[in-house]
């Protein structure tokens, strides 16, 4: 069975020391991991954090936290440089914390939430971007590898990437690349948005796939949106996925007129009993799927 885990920003962000009883919470519930975002310098102290982990009997997986500043498709030379270096210290936190993987999107150039609007690139540019991010994962996944970290590239839907939005996109960067530490995640969110068909999506990625986000087209409690996870778990079964699934059900309880549904939200009420169910939920699909003939 697949191990199940829980987005830490289902509680908090950012997620400090103060939350680490948090982990025991999550274990109860039943998750066997967290998906903790990087932490930046100083936020957490990482020792602490895997003891806490080590305690609870919480495994974790890292999320990257990428930016203008350290981007990998970026033309600035300082600021391609930094998105390596970025992404060698993600490596670094996940070999502190225990973590085998780091998923996000790598390849940099975020859009809506960094305040930057799409614009139309030549095709000359078009082909230097990916030049780019080439080189600078090829770099990162030689200090990954030498961690014993997997490098995760996520594609996100068109108002948040610019670069890497399906997955035949990322089959194309992750064959350009051609590096054993550098591997696709998916997130059936963005795959909302994206793909023709989740299931066939999934598919195609499967051999190159370490990490996998279960979230509704509506970032709601999965089950309760429109996502076909009967589809999706098949999918999961066929191409033989047995790693990681996390869930990001932080869409909160809240359809007031003017609620801003695009950022993010603490939780106003106790979430523990459908945070069970959706744990549940998910395990109960995976299993049931093998059978579904």
């Amino acid at each position: 069975m697949n191990p199940i885990g829980l987005i830490s920003m289902q509680y908090a962000r950012p997620f400090t020391a103060e939350h680490f009883p948090l982990f025991k919470k999550m274990r109860d519930l039943g998750f066997d991991f967290v998906e903790l975002l990087v932490p930046e310098p100083g936020e957490i102290e990482l020792a602490e954090a895997r003891r806490a982990l080590d305690d609870a009997g919480l495994g974790v997986v890292l999320a990257a936290r990428v930016n203008l500043q350290r981007n990998l498709s970026s033309d600035d030379t300082s600021t391609h440089r930094a998105g390596i270096d970025y992404l060698r210290y993600t490596a670094d936190c996940a070999a502190a914390l225990g973590a085998t993987v780091v998923g996000g999107p790598l390849t940099g150039n975020p859009l809506v939430f960094a305040g930057r609007a799409p614009l139309p690139v030549s095709e000359e540019e078009r082909l230097a971007r990916k030049e780019r991010c080439v080189a600078g994962l090829k770099e990162a996944g030689d200090h990954a590898a030498k961690a014993g970290v997997l490098l995760a590239v996520e594609p996100l839907n068109r108002f948040e990437s610019d670069v890497l939005c399906t997955t035949q996109q990322a089959i194309e960067l992750l064959e350009a690349v051609d590096h054993p530490a550098i591997k696709l995640m998916l997130d059936t969110f963005h795959m909302h948005m994206e793909e023709a068909s989740i299931a066939e999506a999934i598919r195609l990625g499967g051999e190159h796939l370490v990490h996998f986000q279960a979230n509704e087209n509506h970032r709601g409690f999965p089950g309760t949106g429109s996502t076909n996870w009967v589809a999706v778990c098949r999918a999961l079964h066929e191409v033989g996925y047995k790693g990681p699934i996390s869930l990001e059900p932080f869409r909160r309880n809240d359809d007031r007129f003017g609620v801003p549904f695009a950022q993010w939200r603490a939780p106003h009420e106790d979430e523990s009993e459908r945070l069970a169910a959706s744990a549940a939920f998910i395990k109960s699909h995976l299993l049931l799927t093998e059978y579904r003939r």
